[in-house]
């Protein structure tokens, strides 16, 4: 009896498993048209985009609905990433997400300003018993904002599974209106080895496309021999708004066989991270456009691909006539087709692909430590996907360490002896990244120290210096001054400023005790709400306290009245 319990059980997990995704059980979260500026699985920088971004008409404070009853399991309040962030989960096993929020819903709010109190902290993490926060049907839990590392004013929405995998809520049936094509901007042919070619090059290859009257592209011929893969460029519009948003499927088809399948529906968060696998990293990194590449090299772990023959390659023949053909598709349905003629030519006289040597050739499935003057590169093996020649140099506190342009898997870590320091400097050192055009920017690197070594943990390369921060962060009030009455007002609000190592923490107190301040990491602005009500003399002193990352540190004081 108990194995036919047992066996029941797990037939109807199977049949759940097997069957369709739920098309009446969620809803839109918002009481608006459901217009998108971007979509699921979108590419991002270093990421699947894992949700869908709802526009709020440019605006802020709009009514945010559960998307299905439930309960509140999570809540995460940061000053980067998802902002004020919610999660509820719902008796059918699914999560919804809730992000960049300007705030909660009043009981939530309540709930969540009483441990940030306990805790005085403004940025938090809480998991809710199952009973302590339920959810009912239709009820608001929160209002849209623009918090964390939001661009503009939206609602970012996800729906997970069971297994915490972010899934495409169209999946559920929320519908968004999408009658266009996607669009084809680039296609480009990779020859896979030496004796390979595309139009007599061995290296990477742009092909010309024409736009057909249909909506359809076409390439002009080619002329190549030997292992070849493709990639494209392309975007999808949905029919409200201008985004150029994210594919759903890709396909591709040789001489009319399906070769490889693309499905952006689901992904894990652990590899997420591999998106770099995927698109021509180099390229996108000095031409700022992702190509995604229609073939899967080695150490690629992405659980995207379907109905995958050869890897995706084709091995076009000499003296053959072959068709190669994509089809992308957004999630309504509506399909693009690139068609690429192929003449297969065997040539002798074809441009090799070039390839810098340099004195040091990192092998990525062992270890490396690269080591001159005071810096030290500690690299664990299986940083990278690909063996190459690093090009590392040491200029006095200027560390090379090749271009930025190679993606990694995980981290590694650089080290600077400074010794040779005074003591004065060696607690205002740090170590940074040169980034934008030229280098101009010094960029804080989160550097630790011990003893007489500085180390940073980084998964870029590029030019790293050694840099020093001795001014103090500046704390600067906005709608007040020392000595004003504030009986009408709502908020005191504070810029804070630090032009080099950046801003690691605060403390705000009145009349001795912590107040919760809310920091906009991205304007720099320090906000504290009367209505928490913390305040309750006439005569108030308030007292902040600001430090950098090297742990220079500024106070502000001022004195203010309210009835």
């Amino acid at each position: 009896m108990r194995f036919l319990v047992f066996f029941l059980l797990i037939s109807i997990n199977q049949i759940f498993a097997q069957g369709k995704y739920p098309q009446d059980y969620f809803k839109n979260p918002m009481d608006i048209p459901l217009v998108l500026s971007g979509t699921f699985a979108e590419l991002r920088s270093n990421h699947f985009h894992s949700g869908m971004d709802i526009k709020t008409q440019q605006r802020e404070g709009l009514k945010v609905y559960t998307t299905a009853p439930g309960y509140v399991s999570r809540i995460k309040i940061s000053h980067w990433g998802y902002g004020k962030a919610l999660y509820i989960t719902h008796p059918n096993g699914y999560t919804s997400v809730y992000a960049h929020l300007q705030k909660f819903a009043p009981k939530i709010e309540a709930y969540i300003k009483q441990r940030q109190y306990e805790k005085e902290s403004f940025t938090i993490e809480l998991f809710p018993a199952a009973e302590e926060l339920p959810i009912t049907k239709d009820e608001i839990v929160a209002f849209s904002g623009n918090t964390g590392g939001s661009g503009g004013p939206h609602l970012h929405f996800e729906i997970r599974d069971s297994k915490e995998r972010p899934m495409n809520p169209m999946l559920f049936g929320i519908d968004v209106e999408d009658t266009k094509k996607p669009t084809i901007t680039g296609v480009y042919a990779y020859p896979e080895n030496p004796i390979s070619h595309v139009n007599h090059s061995n290296d990477r290859v742009e092909l010309r496309i024409i736009p057909q009257k249909n909506g359809d592209y076409k390439a002009e011929k080619i002329t190549a021999f030997g292992k070849l893969g493709f990639g494209v460029v392309a975007w999808d519009r949905q029919d409200l708004a201008a985004n150029k948003n994210g594919v759903s499927n890709i396909q591709t088809f040789f001489n009319g066989n399906r070769n490889l399948e693309i499905d952006f529906s689901r992904f894990s968060f652990s590899e997420t991270g591999h998106l770099n696998r995927l698109i021509d990293y180099s390229y996108f990194k000095k031409n700022k456009n992702r190509i995604q590449k229609l073939f899967i090299e080695p150490n690629n772990p992405l659980s995207l691909y379907k109905n995958v023959d050869n890897d995706g390659y084709i091995f076009v023949e000499d003296s053959t006539n072959s068709v190669y053909k994509v089809r992308i598709k957004d999630f309504k349905g509506n399909d693009a087709w690139l068609t690429i003629p192929i003449e297969g030519k065997l040539f002798n006289d074809v441009e090799p692909k070039t390839t810098k040597i340099t004195n040091d050739f990192i092998k990525a499935d062992q270890s490396t430590t690269l080591q001159d003057g005071n810096f030290k590169v500690t690299i664990p093996q299986n940083s990278f996907y690909d063996d190459f020649y690093m090009d590392f140099r040491v200029q006095n506190d200027t560390l090379v360490l090749h271009e930025p342009t190679v993606p990694l898997k995980k981290s590694f870590t650089i080290s600077y002896d400074i010794s040779n320091y005074s003591e004065i400097d060696k607690n205002k050192l740090f170590i940074a990244r040169l980034t934008g055009y030229k280098d101009q920017y010094t960029t804080y690197s989160s550097t630790r120290k011990k003893g007489n070594i500085l180390t940073t943990k980084t998964k870029n390369l590029g030019k790293f210096i050694l840099a020093r921060d001795t001014e103090n962060p500046t704390i600067k009030p906005v709608n007040f001054s020392n000595g004003k009455w504030l009986s009408k007002y709502r908020y005191l609000k504070l810029k804070l400023e630090d032009d080099l190592s950046g801003i690691r923490n605060y403390r705000a107190t009145i009349n001795g005790k912590w107040i919760l301040m809310e920091f906009d990491a991205k304007k720099g602005m320090l906000v504290y709400d009367f209505n928490d009500e913390a305040v309750i003399e006439t005569k108030n002193n308030l007292k902040i306290i600001v430090t950098d990352n090297v742990g220079n540190s500024a106070t502000f004081e001022a004195t203010f009245f309210r009835k």
